[in-house]
């Protein structure tokens, strides 16, 4: 602890970096009848706080070691900042990336004068390939989280929110991936302002640091979602989990509806476009405070606005869901037109965002309708306990992810009588060949029944398929699949596939 401090205190960030501001959000403080604040360190030079540590750890090289040069591993916000901080010191760079980056962010290293290496699908294997290139050419190795120095760098950060709001604060919100930030922060923040809670926060698919500190150990994550492409680390740091587990008072979880409200809230304030790790503070801050009322002042970190434009589209789309302003119902009717109105008054003057059919001619329709919802989520409930009276047959899909990734955009493509059919939600390598290698691990007996997908701008590409096979052969294709290696969930009897999908 007294090194992190002592580290932080003497940190040399500001060669390259910018002290951010503390922007009040004034909109978001009336909503929660408190003083909310974003530190904006998507404005960096490289739109993201990893300028810091990466800076501060390559000014400690001496003049023999910047010789070599400097290697990392990064498939985006990290690569960017080792790119400048290496150029400003003089040393050539190598950023070794996944080949599924997207290709802005291999372009933004390129433009601040990284030689970027593609290899292998993700992260990890860009890695391994990293430290062997480290071994074969003795560049130093500049770890995106787990090292003193960077730890120390980021710490500048919470140095700089208690300089700029000297009055007191109840908490400060830390995304956390491998704990570089939450680290540094945390040590600063205890330090100086013992009385602030420092509250971390994490994807709900990605509870790497929050695994780590229930299993009192550092923990591998069989996977985590990729959404939050930021903080989609597996295995959090040795040196960043003692430091966490010693300084956070808690770490909260957010889905990424709650992340793309965040985004979106991000944008209503100060105009900015967040990166999901960027927005995640601020959703696990506004989480945080419906459980904690009060009227503290509360700060989240804007880590950064790295997002592809593609995305946008996404993340707007779940963002009604994340805001508690849209329900998504899946609805079972007599397919009747006088229903149907009936229906639609039944809603009490709601707005319909959504509303899909397509008729079976067996009497019985399945509705898939959005609605607009003003007063939160009681009035959801209210609405689906008033439409059971009434006779509907109604399920909630508004957490339904399969329903928000697929089924929304598919409805009324049943089909009738195809035997045996499995629903299974993939996540492809977003990359050439990728549905090919599907297709070639499936036997010709085996009908591919159903295939839907649609871009989202990240690094894997969600697909859902239908395939019928036979009993007997279940066996082979759980094999096929294994063998096939894309992560998967059967959806067979998912409400949404069995409701609006099913062949049988």
């Amino acid at each position: 602890m007294q090194d992190t401090l002592r580290r932080i205190m003497t940190a040399r960030v500001y060669d390259v970096a910018e002290e951010t501001p503390l922007d009040p959000l004034r909109r978001l403080s009336e909503r929660l009848g408190r003083p909310c604040w974003l530190k904006r360190e998507d404005l960096q030079p490289v739109f993201s706080f990893k300028i810091r540590g990466a800076y501060n750890r390559i000014a400690q090289l001496s003049e023999a070691e910047l010789a070599r040069g400097v290697i990392c591993a990064s498939a985006g916000n990290h690569a960017q900042g080792v790119a400048l901080a290496a150029a400003r010191r003089g040393a050539k760079a190598t950023i070794v990336m996944p080949t599924t980056t997207p290709g802005i962010k291999v372009a933004a290293v390129r433009a601040r004068g990284g030689h970027v290496v593609l290899h292998g699908d993700d992260f990890d294997q860009a890695a391994a390939h990293a430290r062997a290139l480290e071994a074969e050419t003795g560049a130093v190795f500049i770890h995106p989280f787990d090292d003193p120095d960077v730890i120390a760098g980021q710490g500048t950060v919470g140095l700089e929110i208690l300089r700029q709001h000297p009055d007191p604060i109840e908490a400060v919100f830390v995304p956390i991936g491998g704990g570089g930030l939450a680290a540094g922060v945390a040590a600063i923040v205890r330090f100086l302002r013992p009385e602030a809670k420092i509250i971390g926060v994490e994807p709900a698919d990605a509870p790497t640091m929050k695994t780590a500190i229930a299993n009192g150990q550092v923990t591998t994550l069989n996977e985590v979602g990729l959404f939050a492409d930021g903080v989609a680390v597996r295995r959090a740091g040795d040196l960043t989990f003692a430091l966490c587990r010693e300084l956070l008072d808690d770490i909260v979880l957010v889905d990424t509806d709650a992340i793309c409200a965040g985004v979106k809230d991000v944008f209503d304030d100060v105009r900015a476009v967040a990166e999901p790790a960027g927005a995640l503070a601020l959703a696990g801050m506004k989480a945080w405070a419906a459980e904690n009322p009060g009227t503290g002042s509360l700060v989240a970190i804007n880590s950064g606005a790295n997002v592809n434009f593609d995305r946008l589209r996404h993340i707007a789309e779940r963002t009604e869901i994340g805001e508690g302003t849209e329900a998504l119902l899946a609805v079972a009717m007599d397919d009747d037109r006088a229903v149907y109105s009936r229906f639609l008054k039944a809603l009490d003057g709601r707005s319909v965002t959504e509303f899909n059919y397509r008729w079976s001619g067996e009497g019985r329709a399945h509705i898939f309708v959005g609605v607009a919802i003003k007063q939160g989520p009681h009035e959801k409930d209210d609405l689906i306990a008033r439409l059971r009276a009434g006779g509907y047959a109604v399920e909630d899909m508004s957490d339904n992810e399969t329903a928000k990734l697929h089924v929304r955009y598919m409805v009324g493509g049943r089909a009738r009588d195809l035997p045996h059919e499995r629903i299974l939600r993939f996540e492809f390598p977003e990359r050439p060949g990728a549905f090919l290698r599907f297709l070639n691990s499936l036997k010709p007996a085996w009908a591919l029944t159903l295939f839907h997908y649609r871009n989202h701008g990240d690094d894997v590409g969600r697909v859902l398929a239908g395939i019928s096979v036979p009993p007997a052969e279940q066996a082979a294709l759980n094999a096929a699949l294994a063998e096939l290696g894309y992560p998967y969930v059967d959806e067979t009897d998912n409400p949404a596939s069995r409701l609006f999908l099913d062949g049988t």
